[in-house]
């Protein structure tokens, strides 16, 4: 029998929505707050349906990020994965990650937040990592995604793109938002808000 087990990320492995986070800890609080308040209208525009979640994002990481040398990004990153994520992990999302692995399954986390500040989390549980896509032009962070954002119907097709499910007779996914449920209905085992 072969197994797998697809974990959604922020807010199912971790306490937090990590994309607010990495802004904490690449710019800190004062910063943080002051760029919530100019980008207050776009965010609400969004909770009122008349942004997608693409649009909302890419508002958020080109105020933040926008025109940020992608190295040096993807340095604090990686430092932040050392440092501040290990404190946003739910203990049982880990567990549950380990039992799978012994129980033979191989353990995808796909996630809506961009790569670089997930992967190397997944790298150190030795997990593979389907995510959002941060474009870089001249080496500079531009504030766009890559082709679409990871969520919802998108986390079906990038999951497909990967893995033919048809060769896994047990799959589990676990989610915690209605972007999850389409990646929940793949599975024989969904489990919705499961680490509370």
């Amino acid at each position: 029998m072969t197994g797998i087990a697809f974990f959604d990320f922020d807010g199912t492995i971790t306490r937090k929505d990590t994309m607010w986070e990495i802004i904490r800890f690449q710019k800190g609080s004062a910063a943080l707050y002051t760029g919530l308040l100019r980008l207050a209208p776009g965010l609400a525009s969004f909770k009122l349906g008349r942004q997608t979640a693409q649009e909302s994002k890419e508002q958020v990481l080109r105020h933040f990020f926008g025109g940020m040398p992608a190295e040096q990004f993807t340095e604090n990153c990686q430092r932040f994965c050392r440092e501040r994520l290990p404190l946003l992990i739910r203990e049982q999302a880990v567990a549950a990650i380990r039992k799978h692995q012994q129980e033979g399954r191989q353990v995808v986390v796909v996630t809506a937040s961009a790569r670089d500040w997930v992967a190397p989390w997944c790298e150190t549980l030795g997990i593979n990592c389907i995510a959002s896509g941060l474009e870089v032009q001249h080496g500079l962070i531009t504030g766009r995604l890559s082709g679409v954002n990871c969520n919802g119907q998108e986390k079906v097709v990038r999951i497909r793109e990967q893995f033919n499910l048809h060769d896994y007779t047990d799959i589990y996914a676990y989610g915690d938002t209605n972007g999850d449920r389409p990646m929940l209905a793949l599975a024989q085992h969904p489990i919705y808000k499961p680490f509370r």
